[in-house]
């Protein structure tokens, strides 16, 4: 079993992986920034860095004072937790070759998926269905022909994109090369990669995705589906498990797809395979090689520890869970709690005031603040998930509304309202799970309206 993990990261994440590890008796390190001082979870760790300023690029993406850290310290073992470095394979490569254990999967399997067009072509060839696009890269001399194939409307992305960065809808064929020149701009803007690929613009899908756990020697299992629709600019808002209405032979097929994958791969550790579902049929999209923010939903359901079989497997000690003993027990659901003004979503730091965690049965909160705590600037607004469990998703979404209520938060903004006030009292979400159009076409509008009357 690993002695010592180093925990590349902060906030709830940081706090929920100490947790697991001190179940597990494994030390902890903890690293910050100079802005973080005064997080949560260097509390509780064995041992705590400072690896520098307060911008990210100077502390938790500055590879060489992480390993310094972990070097100083004696961890065995790096774990990335989710956004930063978590899918950054040159990390991982980094991590290996200095003589620790990288909590996740192989450089090369990370390398793979960060690339649209090189995962596409893996899952096709794995016979995961892909939604109808190139196989290769885009340019300005080959876009006409690929898009006489794909058809209109079509989406042109960026490779080595994600968080709907580096995206063009083209409706026609006039605009085609201009939105192919603008989506490599973004590209190179955002990722430092100006690849690009196209694909079919599916008009009303929703998102959806499978968890999977593998021992990286041919061993693997999936923990079912969520169902992550809720968006405001390719964003998650909301999440939940299991997909709701989803038919069941296409559910069998593509869980079953996805562990056929990941045992052709010989992929390792945990990762999500994600999917647009529309007509009854899953179009693959990427492959999230690392936890994802809402895997407490699928722990929920499945009373399955996602973060301590991502150590059990790093460490060495296997996958000793079948697929038989992996059972779905009633519905979960995740609300994103973020920092932020619910009128127009810009993020709202500052020091906390008052603070309380909702309670009670089936709800959980995973989350790094208290009172007096004071939200930097410097990174992502999400400063807690609250998650609900019930029977079935009408208890599930019963159970979250009291607990909207009873969660009491001031000194900063949050996005509390938004699904208190608004998600979970529309008639239509409450009945069944919506597109990934849903909240901005819907939702969102018609609060925009409901504040213009009210100015």
């Amino acid at each position: 079993m690993l002695q010592k993990v180093l925990i590349a990261n902060r906030g709830e994440i940081a706090l929920r992986i100490t947790r697991a590890c001190k179940t597990l008796g494994i030390k902890t390190v903890g690293i910050y920034s100079d802005a973080d001082k005064d997080l949560m979870h260097l509390r509780f760790v064995d041992e705590a860095v400072c690896i520098g300023p307060g911008a990210s690029s100077e502390s938790y993406l500055n590879i060489p004072a992480i390993i310094t850290a972990a070097e100083i310290t004696g961890a065995d073992a790096i774990h990335p937790g989710y956004g930063f470095l978590s899918e950054n394979a040159e990390f991982a490569e980094i991590v290996e070759n200095s003589g620790f254990i990288f909590i996740g999967p192989r450089p090369e399997h990370i390398r793979l998926m960060g690339n649209k067009v090189s995962a596409i072509t893996a899952m096709r060839k794995a016979g995961v269905p892909t939604v109808p696009g190139s196989a290769h890269a885009v340019t300005t001399n080959n876009a006409l022909a690929e898009a006489k194939e794909i058809g209109f409307p079509l989406i042109v992305k960026a490779a080595s994109g994600g968080g709907g960065r580096g995206m063009r809808i083209v409706e026609r064929v006039d605009t085609l090369l201009e939105s192919v020149q603008a989506a490599q701009r973004d590209a190179e803007m955002w990722f430092g990669d100006d690849t690009v690929y196209m694909e079919r613009f599916l008009q009303k899908p929703r998102h959806v995705e499978v968890q999977i756990l593998a021992d990286g020697n041919g061993h693997a299992i999936h923990l079912f589906d969520r169902d992550c629709s809720l968006q405001r600019r390719h964003q998650k808002v909301l999440e939940e498990a299991p997909a709701p209405n989803l038919p069941e032979q296409a559910r069998a097929d593509i869980l079953e797809a996805c562990v056929n994958a990941c045992k052709l791969m010989q992929y390792r550790g945990a990762g999500t395979f994600e999917f647009l579902f529309e007509d009854d049929e899953f179009f693959f999209i990427e492959m999230n090689t690392r936890v994802q923010v809402e895997h407490p939903v699928t722990e929920m359901v499945t009373g399955i520890d996602i973060i301590e079989q991502q150590l059990r497997i790093a460490g060495g000690l296997g996958l000793e869970i079948e697929q038989a003993d992996v059972e779905c027990h009633g519905h979960a659901m995740e609300c994103r709690i973020n920092a932020e003004d619910p009128s127009n979503f810009m993020p709202s730091p500052g020091k906390i005031e008052h603070y309380y965690a909702p309670g009670g049965a089936g709800i959980r909160l995973d989350s790094h603040i208290y009172p007096g705590y004071s939200i930097p600037p410097y990174y992502d607004s999400m400063i807690a998930k609250l998650i609900a469990h019930g029977k079935d998703r009408k208890t599930c979404i019963a159970r979250m509304k009291q607990a909207l209520e009873e969660m009491i938060l001031t000194g900063v903004k949050t996005n509390i309202p938004l699904h208190k006030d608004l998600i979970l009292q529309d008639e239509n979400f409450c009945a069944q799970a919506m597109d990934i159009h849903y909240l901005e076409k819907h939702l969102l509008q018609k609060l925009e309206g409901q504040q213009k009357e009210a100015s």
